[in-house]
């Protein structure tokens, strides 16, 4: 089954949870509920990406350091999975800004651009946030995907809905 109906089947079965927690979001935080942000795809292509917000005034929401935690609040990337935008494993999709702040413009970073962006990642669950560890990882899934890698990022971020992600960061690479 293709990755996208595969997220456009997961959006219908969890419909009713997202229902849910963008009502939480309107009456907790207000409007907007859902985050839009440009971000940079496969080839550097610019797509819309989907969240729901989890910050106000500048500040992680009570709700939002939930959502964040668990992950929810990316749940509406299946979105951005069902257009074609990405896919469910892949380098995380950064901002333009990001591109340039990190210095990961220049050829020696290209391997990074030829996959598309993933919801979830191999370097979202490095033990440490390092941009030339994040670079090593994102550079190495794009050269050595295999199914074994998918199978095991897959399971770490199931496991991040669970025990949330400070308990998962890092346990690949043990």
């Amino acid at each position: 089954m293709g990755q996208r109906v595969l997220a456009s089947l997961l959006l219908v079965a969890i419909a009713p949870l997202l229902l849910v927690v963008a009502a939480l979001v309107l009456l907790l935080d207000g409007r907007p509920v859902v985050f839009r942000q440009h971000r940079l795809g496969r080839d550097k292509v610019p797509f819309e990406i989907l969240k729901l917000r989890t910050m106000a005034g500048g500040e992680i929401t009570r709700l939002g350091g939930v959502l964040r935690r668990t992950g929810i609040d990316e749940l509406p990337q299946l979105v951005n999975i069902a257009r074609g935008d990405m896919r469910f494993i892949g380098p995380r999709p950064l901002t333009s800004y990001d591109v340039e702040r990190l210095g990961w413009a220049g050829p020696e970073y290209a391997d990074r651009w030829l996959v598309s962006p993933g919801l979830t990642g191999y370097a979202q669950f490095a033990p440490v946030c390092d941009k030339e560890l994040s670079h090593r990882l994102d550079d190495f899934y794009a050269r050595e995907r295999t199914l074994w890698l998918d199978v095991k990022i897959t399971a770490a971020s199931a496991a991040v809905l669970v025990l949330g992600k400070r308990r998962v960061k890092g346990l690949m690479f043990r």
